[in-house]
């Protein structure tokens, strides 16, 4: 019996970044990087096109934001689960993105290669995965925590794109 394959599809106005994440998930023998997308509106079409399982998708991106176009993909690809990656801090953003339906919210400057692949699986297990650091509850009080479960040798990104 073969591995199930995970599509992802990777957006982010920030082209080292966008290859980092791509390069980073083609490497694994279960996710395929489907398509790539450098503003809001290109990751609308590009989730209606390609309807993939993920959709790791940047807050501040040009044309449309990242929050907007994740409304306007649920109506295009309801089924896409979605892990925002942002440079942002901020607990209360992380909180806002989540009630929206978000399935995560990874923190990119805290990123270790073995985290962006721990929360691409914990998201596609169907939990939920927050930057430890914002050491956030789900509704029912239990935290939402990341956990970097392939954190091997973990490099933090700023030395990998670099």
């Amino acid at each position: 019996m073969g591995i199930s394959l995970f599509h992802i599809l990777v957006v982010d106005d920030y082209d080292p970044w966008r290859r980092f994440c791509s390069t980073t998930l083609d490497g694994q023998a279960e996710l395929q990087v489907v398509g790539e997308a450098a503003n809001g509106l290109e990751a609308v079409r590009a989730a209606e096109e390609l309807h993939p399982d993920l959709i790791l998708l940047d807050i501040g991106l040009p044309i449309i934001d990242g929050i907007e176009a994740a409304r306007r993909i649920r109506g295009v690809s309801p089924h896409s689960r979605i892990l925002y990656i942002s440079a942002g801090h901020s607990r209360d953003m992380a909180e806002e993105v989540l009630r929206t339906g978000a399935d995560g919210y990874l923190i990119k400057s805290e990123t270790a290669q073995g985290e962006l692949l721990g929360a691409v699986r914990t998201v596609l297990r169907g939990q939920r995965y927050v930057s430890a650091s914002l050491k956030l509850q789900d509704p029912a009080g239990s935290p939402v925590e990341g956990v970097a479960e392939d954190a091997e040798a973990p490099q933090p990104v700023a030395s990998i794109l670099l």
